[in-house]
């Protein structure tokens, strides 16, 4: 009988203790900010945003960024983030204030900014794969 194969969790973090707060720099080694707060899709158990913020001097004027979670890459042991954004591109992308979130259950505004970023959004292709099975 076969046995089964062990597997490696060696990226398994606390959210609050590692993600949370952590600087994110480019691939240039340009700080963009820092990861404000996670999103939670509860129905699915997905984190579909990191919230970045960015923009502001000493935490005043910030403007915040829906970021898809995959678009990240994490450093844990240096704790931060890499996401491969250029500067300028950040500065022209949709955000928010702080204190005016969006509707991050619209489904709608949800895809532009996944598109905005280069990914296909989970719940699409999740549905996709559901159709193929039916």
């Amino acid at each position: 009988m076969a046995q089964p194969r062990a597997r490696s969790y060696t990226d398994i973090v606390c959210a609050k203790k590692t993600v949370i707060g952590s600087k994110v720099v480019n691939a240039q080694k340009e700080n963009l900010g820092r990861i404000e707060e996670l999103v939670l899709d509860a129905g699915t158990g997905r984190i579909p945003y990191a919230i970045l913020s960015f923009g502001g001097v000493l935490g005043m004027g910030d403007k915040y960024f829906a970021i898809p979670w995959n678009a990240f890459q994490f450093n844990v042991s240096d704790n931060h983030a890499v996401l491969n954004v250029d500067k300028k591109e950040l500065e022209n992308a949709p955000g928010f204030d702080k204190d005016n979130w969006p509707n991050m259950a619209d489904s709608t505004w949800g895809a532009s900014i996944y598109k905005h970023y280069g990914y296909s959004p989970y719940w699409e292709w999740e549905e996709e794969a559901l159709s193929l099975s039916t």
